[in-house]
């Protein structure tokens, strides 16, 4: 930012340094006619006129020297007088253009900017300039930029879609208390969005300790009331009943999910896999309380949409599948957080695109859009090539540590399908 404003003023003080001098400059009186020299030539003619008449005997000689005598006169009264002086000091007017021009040109230039310009680039710019991390989301700017976003929303109190913004940047951080209070102060003002309260329970229940119970399982019933179909509301649902103890009700959330996938799909058939274990633990009379299902974090993966947007722009989707390399497998645990998201080549290290998903859910098939981005102004439909990364948190932050396990992608284009990610590589 420093480096543009800094550019910005030198071009400001190269615009004013070439139109104010020429209007202050001393202007000199343009050059008259030599009067005196004018006055001595018509003497001359008239002498050398007389000396012909007195040469031709048409006048005599005192009626010349007369002659002569008048014109001498004349010439020396001519010559004599005072000449007439003009100020070449810059008129009153030019120095009241001058400093009008002085005070203008910058407010103009200014708030032209701020009306056609995007004063946020700039925030978005500076926090992708760092280069000595291998992750973008290493960057420490990234928090700084969410915080710029927090301090904005304090004099936005109504922009529900901010919030939502702010609430799932505080997510993908690992923020979940301070994701919850964005999320509680959206829902507040869009009551009746099903994809906002069901990403408001998911927060929550990560907030309290990765629990569904009270205030998160209120939250996933007035979603499913709003919309009975929502995928995400229904693995919330889901999960909820089966850590209650009430296995009709969540095979009967996670059937309904079921219906919603292609038949064959790898989510289709992670579903059945769980239906399919809860239904022999029925019948065996064993709870599940210490297997696979007993916590969230193995329930499978919800749609990736996490807040109200608008529908992506056809071809502004990446769609692949992320697994994990053999010889790394052994040191991934169920209560890691797999975090998927997409940077762009070329430009801001901001992530476009950023889906949080449990580590049980590895491989995991993906797709990323632009109602998953971080920032505003930074789209996926909006650049030319990106490079798909993901990473195995240990901690749950979306800042990476010694430990973590990432792989990334080949730079491919929004719209691709079929993107293979492989976590092969070990954060030193």
């Amino acid at each position: 930012m420093f480096l543009f404003w800094s550019l910005a003023l030198l071009l400001l003080a190269g615009t004013l340094a070439f139109l104010l001098p020429p209007l202050l400059r001393h202007r000199r009186p343009a050059a008259a006619p030599d009067d005196e020299a004018a006055a001595i030539a018509v003497y001359r003619d008239q002498k050398r006129a007389l000396d012909a008449e007195f040469a031709d005997g048409v006048i005599s000689a005192a009626e010349r020297d007369a002659a002569v005598s008048e014109l001498t006169r004349r010439l020396g009264e001519e010559v004599g007088q005072p000449k007439p002086t003009t100020s070449s000091r810059p008129s009153r007017r030019a120095w009241t253009i001058a400093l009008a021009l002085f005070v203008l040109i910058p407010l103009v230039a200014l708030g032209l900017y701020r009306w056609l310009g995007n004063p946020d680039a700039m925030t978005l710019a500076t926090a992708g300039n760092s280069t000595t991390s291998q992750h973008s989301m290493s960057d420490p700017q990234l928090a700084a930029m969410v915080e710029s976003l927090a301090q904005k929303m304090k004099s936005r109190p109504d922009d529900a879609e901010g919030w939502t913004l702010l609430g799932r940047s505080y997510a993908a951080m690992g923020r979940y208390s301070d994701s919850a209070d964005a999320y509680a102060h959206a829902a507040s003002l869009v009551s009746d969005d099903a994809a906002l309260l069901a990403d408001y329970a998911d927060t929550l229940a990560m907030a309290q300790g990765r629990s569904l119970a009270g205030k998160p399982s209120e939250l996933i019933q007035r979603a499913l009331a709003i919309d009975p179909k929502n995928p995400k509301a229904l693995a919330l649902a889901a999960t909820a009943a089966l850590d209650a103890r009430d296995f009709d009700a969540a095979l009967g959330y996670w059937r309904r999910l079921q219906a919603q996938f292609p038949d064959n799909s790898d989510d289709a058939r992670q579903v059945g896999s769980i239906i399919a274990e809860i239904e022999t633990a029925q019948r065996e009379g064993k709870g599940v309380a210490g297997g696979k299902l007993a916590t969230r974090t193995e329930r499978p993966a919800p749609p990736q949409t996490s807040a109200p947007a608008p529908k992506p722009v056809a071809g502004a989707t990446i769609a692949g599948r992320v697994d994990i390399a053999p010889a790394l497998a052994s040191k991934v645990a169920l209560s890691d957080t797999v975090f998927i998201f997409a940077r762009a080549v070329d430009g801001p290290r901001v992530p476009l695109a950023v889906l949080r998903v449990p580590a049980g859910e590895l491989p995991k098939s993906f797709t990323l859009d632009d109602s998953m981005g971080m920032a505003p102004g930074a789209k996926l439909s909006a650049a030319q090539s990106v490079v798909i990364e993901a990473r195995v948190s240990k901690s749950g932050n979306a800042l990476p540590q010694s430990g973590d396990l990432s792989g990334k992608s080949a730079a491919v284009k929004p719209g691709a399908a079929g993107v293979q990610i492989v976590i092969d590589q070990v954060v030193p």
